[in-house]
């Protein structure tokens, strides 16, 4: 910028000089001036940006700077050779204020050429310990931590993909390490795509309760953005793709001598250059948005039916086993997901259908009448084929279904099938209805196949009516024109031959679209069945009011009926009765997950559920470890004390890191229950709900346990514990005695 005014002020001094001693004008022309001013101008406007990136704190600087730095060094180049030429030539005569100037910026332009090539502006974010600094929400990474380059990315770094140089480079390097991969930016993790599809779910739910709603038009009202920029691309790519067809036969005219024009070849070879690059372009443009919005759908659905599973009610979860929960997120999700390689191609077919008439309406003329009339046929005679194969995988998931619903009662089931040597029967039964699904399965791919074989030989069925008819008609086919309609040809052959996977993924989707809808509309667990209330806001830890509920609605009877308790903060409340009386229910109806037919539930607090045989899974925990990380030494010391944990984790090869099966199935009876008691106490939970939690367990270790465990470790806690040893009643500050009629 120094430089422009430098030489404006110098001309211009010059030019008023002249003017004033009576000089020739034309030594000094006035658009000479127009030059440094524009510059100078330029410079100034965009020295705001370079500023700008340091108040933002970006960390690439703009394209458009980029760019005019870029451009900037490449004229400084070839102005030092204008001027090198001119001092060979004139030698001193040729010195001017401009040819000073732009020998002193050259080393500045080189240096901004070189940041421009690279980007970066060299700004970091620095990570402060201040609680200032901590992130809005608890769930989401400070904004400190290393974000994908791909949100900041500029339009060159998007158009080359060079955002993955500098992870590309690591790599080159050393292995990557997991450190090595930054984070997802937030708007493509999977919390923000779930909010998005499950507002738009529920809103579709709400607009006409009485009919189904689609999920397939949920998820297109949730992407329709990323899937519109993905069909410009789409589009484009499709255009660009039929100029190197469509330009073939000028091509081949202009190789036999024909010149309509001066320079036909060069820009004959500029056209296809042009079009070949943006074809490049768009393409690796195309296929990235595809996988991110696979990649949005997934997550989405995933989480969808991921708390769908958690919300489920007691009748809903009868016919839901979780093979089943597991089939929808592993097959149906991604198959849901995968559609988006084949989105466009609805509408693409047609559209290469019409490009590819023009072309051949153009060299072969009317017969390319009989080309359309091909492609339709090779098109309807698969419609009947595609229909026997939706019906084949509608039914092949239902047989894969009750297949992984009776697998998963064997694996669970597996200690009595040993007992009673019942492997080779049952054995048998998988078996047979793995025949069941391995014929479906058959079925399917043979339809597939067929579909596949008529379209594989469609492009060749195509060309051979069009070039028949062509020279039945007595068209004259020239060597351009053939060339052009077979290259034409050629390229129609990818969609015609990926249209059979079309109608097989369109059939596939919509059975897994049809499932998941199914899934998502069963009946949940009652959002008002329990009022949760913060801790503090009220001494009463749980009161019920004329409680009614009912396990199975429909019935006459209800499981519990006319109940009515009131717990204060930090009381111990024993529950006792014979069995089958709805001790077990009457927790359930605290915690909301048995139907509640009238009544009012309250809870102040969180709840921590310890049941008898069923093996839980507390808090962010994983299942098949201890109890993870401990995060306060002292606090987990107590667990272990009051559970009676640190004679057994002596035992175990890798302490609290121990894995211990699927469910806890490497540990006995005793050490199960007292893990279970160790994982809700480390949860530090307001309430502590105990189905029976020491029946597990012989007298002396049971009563040492509700010694450390209750009366101690959980002393200020609100503590319902259902039991049958009487030799507890007496700690208890209340007892609710249950009776086949009711609470006593």
């Amino acid at each position: 910028m120094f430089e422009s005014v430098f030489v404006l002020g110098f001309d211009g001094g010059a030019l008023i000089w002249g003017e004033a001693n009576g000089k020739d004008k034309k030594s000094v022309y006035l658009y000479v001036l127009i030059v440094p001013a524009s510059q100078g101008l330029a410079w100034f406007v965009l020295s705001f940006s370079t500023l700008h990136c340091k108040f933002k704190v970006s960390e690439k600087f703009p394209f458009l700077l980029r760019v005019w730095w870029v451009l900037s060094f490449v004229i400084c180049l070839c102005t030092l050779y204008v001027d090198g030429r001119g001092f060979w030539v004139e030698g001193y005569k040729h010195l001017r204020s401009h040819v000073v100037a732009n020998f002193a910026v050259t080393p500045a332009l080189a240096f901004l050429c070189i940041a421009a090539i690279r980007g970066v502006t060299g700004i970091e974010v620095i990570c402060r310990n201040s609680n200032l600094y901590e992130p809005f929400l608890v769930e989401e990474e400070p904004g400190c931590l290393k974000v994908t380059p791909y949100r900041d990315a500029g339009f060159f770094s998007l158009a080359t993909l060079s955002w993955l140089n500098p992870l590309l480079s690591i790599g080159a390097k050393r292995p990557l390490e997991l450190k090595d991969i930054p984070l997802v930016a937030p708007k493509d993790r999977a919390k923000a795509s779930y909010k998005v599809l499950n507002s738009n779910w529920e809103k579709l739910k709400a607009e006409n309760p009485s009919k189904q709603p689609s999920l397939a038009s949920a998820i297109l009202k949730s992407f329709w953005k990323e899937a519109a920029v993905n069909a410009i691309f789409a589009g484009l790519n499709t255009l660009v793709s039929y100029v190197g067809p469509y330009m073939i036969s000028y091509f081949v005219d202009y190789l036999s001598g024909k010149e309509t024009f001066p320079n036909e070849g060069y820009v004959l070879a500029g056209i296809f250059f042009v079009a070949k690059l943006v074809e490049t372009l768009t393409t690796r443009q195309w296929y990235l948005g595809v996988d991110i919005l696979g990649m949005h759908v997934r997550s989405a659905l995933t989480a969808m039916v991921y708390r769908k599973g958690l919300r489920l009610s007691s009748s809903a979860k009868q016919s839901h086993t979780s093979g089943e929960i597991v089939n929808y997120m592993a097959v149906d999700v991604q198959r849901v997901g995968d559609y988006s390689w084949y989105l466009h191609d609805m509408w693409m077919l047609p559209m290469q259908i019409v490009l590819v008439l023009l072309i051949l309406y153009k060299n072969v003329g009317i017969a390319s009448v009989a080309t359309l009339i091909a492609t339709i046929i090779s098109i309807v005679i698969t419609i009947p084929v595609a229909r026997m194969q939706e019906d084949y995988q509608d039914k092949l998931m239902a047989a894969k279904d009750e297949r992984m619903r009776k697998t998963s009662e064997c694996l669970r089931n597996m200690r009595i099938l040993k007992l009673q040597a019942w492997e080779h029967r049952y054995q048998l039964q998988l078996e047979e209805m793995r025949g069941v699904e391995y014929k479906w399965l058959r079925k399917a791919l043979y339809s597939q196949a067929c579909i596949t074989f008529m379209f594989w030989s469609s492009p060749i069925f195509v060309s051979a009516v069009t070039f028949a008819t062509s020279i039945l008609l007595g068209g004259q086919l020239t060597a351009g024109g053939v060339l052009s309609a077979l290259a034409t040809f050629r390229i129609l052959q990818e969609p015609l031959r990926s249209f059979p996977d079309l109608v097989s993924m369109m059939a596939q989707t919509k059975v897994s679209l049809d499932r998941l809808s199914s899934f998502l509309q069963d009946e949940e667990l009652q959002g008002d069945a329990t009022i949760i209330l913060p801790q503090g806001t009220s001494d009463v830890a749980i009161e019920i009011k004329d409680g009614v509920f009912s396990w199975d609605p429909s019935l006459s009877r209800p499981t519990l009926s006319g109940v009515h308790m009131r717990a204060e903060r930090g009381m111990h409340v024993a529950v006792c009765g014979t069995v089958g009386s709805g001790k077990s229910s009457f927790l359930s109806c605290i915690l909301g997950e048995i139907p509640k037919l009238s009544g009012e539930v309250r809870v102040c607090g969180s709840s921590a559920y310890v049941s008898q045989s069923a093996w839980i899974q507390s808090g962010n925990i994983e299942e098949n470890v201890l109890f993870g990380s401990p995060m306060d030494k002292a606090k987990y010391k107590n667990v272990l004390h009051a559970c009676s944990l640190k004679k057994d984790l002596k035992l175990f090869s890798h302490g609290d890191q121990t894995i211990i099966g699927d469910r806890g199935i490497n540990l006995s009876g005793g050490q199960k229950q007292r893990v279970q008691l160790a994982r809700a106490l480390y949860q530090d939970a307001d309430i502590y709900l105990l189905d029976d939690p020491f029946s597990a367990l012989d007298a002396h270790t049971g009563s040492e346990l509700f010694r450390e465990y209750v009366l101690t470790a959980l002393a200020d806690k609100t503590v319902i514990f259902v039991t049958h040893q009487v030799e507890f009643l007496p700690a208890a500050d209340m007892i609710l005695v249950w009776l086949y009629d009711g609470l006593a």
